[in-house]
């Protein structure tokens, strides 16, 4: 049941992730067609401020979801409703909460820019930010608890339909007006709508839910939350402060021009790292029951596979953003908007470092041990706060990935596994970084060779676009299969899509 729900969950979330993408990048590009780069800038800097002020969420839906695990799989149904009705009041405390702190930050916001863009409605255009994130928490309490009951995909259905057609109005928006605060006021309607609609979905499925009968959350389920809360906590805070001082980062020291720059190929990393997340996302759950019902050795092999996949997708990722990135928004936006192949580099090992976190990520949220490297995250933060100040100041734009590169060598990327292993699987950490070392580097030397051969097409349009993506499909995937073929996660996997493929027929 758990890998059915976890294959079931997987497939809407690609799904949806494809519509969603295409509409996506079809709407940032009548963006910067109807709109300067300048308003992409602002749009950046703006979510990165109020992902910071959403803090005070920190880690609360986390600690919950992790009480949720055991009562949705004894279906104890007076448990879930209090936990439910606990988490609907601190939500919405949170919501006013945020709303309060984003218009107490409106005096401060400028001193994020190297300079004012020639923006009119500017202090508006952030009072929109923060009221879309602001209603974002009223309902959206409820899409946890379909998550961790192991039905991601419902929530995924109306992110999706929802997304796609907030896209269209937008598009139309930006076609016909060329109005930027009517395109943030249709993003709030709809971020309102999706959690409306979803929340009355949740209602149907969990009818307990509407029941006015609920029991006040017991001492000790209010302190385990804590506890858990406690280790969260620092978890989130100094995960907040790495995602989202780059862009005011860029913005206070290099304006707000170089993060619209940053900005699309951010879009692209991140529109990348969501679909693969959703790999991951819909195993959480089950992880998280597996964790309730079953041996550590059992864990350490389930591991070892989500491992082996995590490093050939984000591998194959990393070497398709290397080859591809440039010539598609060149193609996609105009030469104007790519930046120079070295910051690309620093872009893209960027985000293979991270990816190759996720498997640790993911068992770590599953089972909920955040207590032993609760202050890696903070250290990680500073590390990379003060390392990417100096480094943009002497090497410009690239010296802020540079910076985040350095903080996750320094912290993460050896503490995280150190937890798992000890807290988690109980096993020796050598096998982890023996095969960390190995995806790397048979990854590194496929990424050399799939890049020197695209170098040899020069030209860039249409067709050489497509020329240079079926090398990079067919050089790393048929290579990674002929090395990897005796491997036992491997084998896991090929034999998985043969009973799948064996069943359908």
């Amino acid at each position: 049941m758990r890998t059915k729900n976890s294959i079931r969950n997987l497939c809407y979330a690609f799904i949806g992730q494809f519509f969603g993408l295409i509409i996506s990048f079809l709407a940032r590009m009548v963006f910067v067609h109807t709109l300067n780069v300048e308003y992409l800038g602002v749009s950046g800097l703006f979510t990165n401020i109020l992902n910071i002020l959403c803090f005070t969420e920190l880690g609360i839906g986390t600690s919950i979801a992790f009480c949720l695990y055991k009562p949705l799989e004894e279906r104890d149904t007076e448990k879930i409703k209090t936990l439910m009705f606990f988490f609907k009041k601190v939500y919405c405390f949170l919501g006013v909460l945020i709303l309060i702190l984003g218009c107490c930050f409106l005096p401060f916001y400028k001193f994020t820019l190297n300079e004012i863009p020639n923006i009119s409605d500017l202090n508006l255009i952030y009072i929109l930010f923060v009221i879309n994130t602001g209603i974002s928490y009223f309902f959206s309490y409820k899409r946890t608890l379909v998550i961790t009951d192991q039905k991601r995909y419902i929530a995924t259905i109306y992110r999706y339909v929802f997304y796609f057609f907030l896209n269209v109005f937008q598009i139309i928006i930006l076609l016909w007006f060329h109005n930027y605060i009517l395109f943030l006021i249709l993003q709030i309607i709809f971020t309102f709508l999706e959690n409306y609609f979803l929340s009355k979905k949740v209602d149907k499925l969990y009818p307990e839910l509407k029941e006015k009968n609920v029991k006040n959350i017991e001492k000790e389920e209010l302190q385990n939350i804590i506890t858990t809360f406690k280790s969260v906590v620092y978890h989130k805070f100094g995960g907040v402060i790495l995602r989202t001082t780059d862009n005011i980062c860029i913005s206070k020291i290099l304006g707000v021009f170089f993060v619209g720059l940053y900005s699309n190929y951010y879009m692209i990393t991140n529109a990348l790292d969501t679909i693969i997340s959703q790999i991951f996302n819909s195993v959480v759950a089950s992880i998280g029951n597996l964790n309730v019902n079953n041996t550590r050795e059992k864990m350490e092999n389930v591991f070892h596979k989500i491992f082996f996949l995590n490093s050939w997708i984000y591998g194959f990722c990393s070497i398709c953003l290397i080859s591809l990135a440039n010539p598609f928004i060149e193609l996609w936006l105009g030469k104007d908007y790519i930046l120079d192949f070295s910051i690309l580099i620093a872009i893209v090992l960027n985000f293979y470092i991270f990816g190759m976190r996720k498997t640790c990520m993911t068992f770590r949220e599953a089972t909920g041990n955040y207590e032993l490297d609760k202050y890696s995250p903070l250290i990680e933060a500073v590390i990379n706060i003060v390392s990417s100040i100096i480094f943009t100041k002497f090497f410009g734009l690239i010296g802020v990935f540079l910076g985040t590169i350095l903080s996750c060598l320094c912290t993460c990327f050896w503490w995280e596994p150190l937890v798992i292993y000890k807290k988690s699987l109980k096993s020796n950490l050598t096998d982890y970084f023996k095969k960390y070392f190995l995806y790397s580097v048979v990854t590194l030397g496929l990424g050399v060779v799939t890049v020197l051969l695209c170098s040899f097409i020069s030209k860039v349009n249409f067709i050489t676009f497509f020329l240079r993506l079926f090398l990079c499909i067919i050089i790393p995937n048929i290579t990674y299969y002929f090395i990897y073929r005796e491997n036992k996660d491997f084998n896991f996997y090929k034999s998985l899509i043969k009973r799948k493929v064996c069943k359908e027929a």
